[in-house]
């Protein structure tokens, strides 16, 4: 294999492995030892302060540090499609992760799509304006400017995004950049290797970290979807919509339409957000009252579950 001049950016692609030793070989033929050295020594003294061994949210904050960023957050995928966070430096990249996730556009979805890195210079800018038209306004409003996106993964194998981001705006330099591509391949090897403070495979962290959340905002979806007559897909669309709306993450939004507590009607437009027609109609606030003309019986609505996932086939 021939070895990349570490000086050339652009001839940088995400390292194609499948195996673990095959990852450290191909590794160490790639990137030059210093920097990978500089990569580990930076994830061994976040793991450190925390007296453990390091792990993947070690990885995602040393990046952060080692970039200067305002934060970094890593979304994973078990299957190379929808992306869903998984850890965050901060409730405010948590919340952008979650704003990407509710959406369903992003820097992120096209860096898992596309398998290249996604380097957005500036939110506010109209070439972000036009690629993400939502999440472009909702991050500049939030004063984040500068969004990169790195795949995690080799080869057909995608399991992930880490996305760094920054206040000002403006490129990332190229010995930063050259930084976060093995950031990137630090948290594949973190994700595979047993050793590296996880105990579980790659399938059971993903499962572990949200599972819970994917299945309530399947059966909310499934649930509107009853209430509402409509097929799921224009029900889910329906609840990021709301979400978007209301500045609310998708999975709360879930979890009030499953406790009863936020009811979703896609035959009003008024207060609509973009993408999709959601109105809340609160539930009644008396015990003794009765339901909505025209709502399902709970029990007579099937499983909402089995419907989304008859949708998604």
């Amino acid at each position: 294999m021939a070895r990349v001049k570490m000086n050339d950016v652009a001839a940088i692609r995400p390292l194609e492995w499948c195996i673990r030793p095959a990852a450290v070989q191909a590794w160490t033929e790639w990137v030059d030892q210093d920097r990978s050295a500089k990569v580990w020594e930076a994830i061994k003294a976040v793991a450190g302060s925390d007296g453990a061994s390091p792990s993947l949210l070690h990885a995602v904050m040393a990046c952060a540090q080692v970039l200067s960023a305002m934060g970094a957050g890593l979304s994973m995928t078990r299957d190379g499609g929808i992306l869903e966070p998984l850890l965050a430096t901060s409730p405010e990249v948590d919340d952008l992760d979650e704003l990407q996730f509710a959406l369903g556009e992003g820097p992120s979805g096209d860096a898992i799509a596309t398998g290249a890195p996604v380097l957005e210079t500036d939110l506010a800018g109209v070439a972000a304006g036009h690629r993400w038209p939502a999440f472009a306004s909702a991050g500049a409003e939030r004063g984040v400017r500068g969004t990169f996106a790195f795949p995690v993964g080799a080869g057909a194998a995608k399991v992930g995004v880490l996305s760094v981001y920054r206040w000002e705006p403006g490129p990332l330099r190229a010995d930063q950049v050259k930084d976060a591509l093995v950031f990137a391949d630090a948290v594949f090897v973190l994700a595979l290797d047993h050793r590296r403070g996880l105990s579980t495979d790659l399938d059971e962290v993903i499962e572990a970290a949200f599972t819970a959340r994917r299945a309530e905002v399947h059966q909310a979806a499934g649930l509107v979807a009853a209430q509402q007559r409509i097929g799921v897909t224009d029900a889910l669309a329906l609840l990021r919509a709301h979400a978007y709306s209301s500045a609310v993450p998708l999975h709360r939004i879930a979890t009030d339409v499953m406790a009863g507590r936020l009811r979703l009607d896609s035959d009003h437009v008024d207060g609509t957000a973009p993408g999709g027609g959601g109105q809340i109609v609160p539930p009644p606030t008396d015990p003794d009252a009765s339901a909505p003309a025209g709502t399902p019986d709970p029990e007579d609505m099937g499983s909402p579950q089995a419907e989304l996932e008859q949708e998604e086939d």
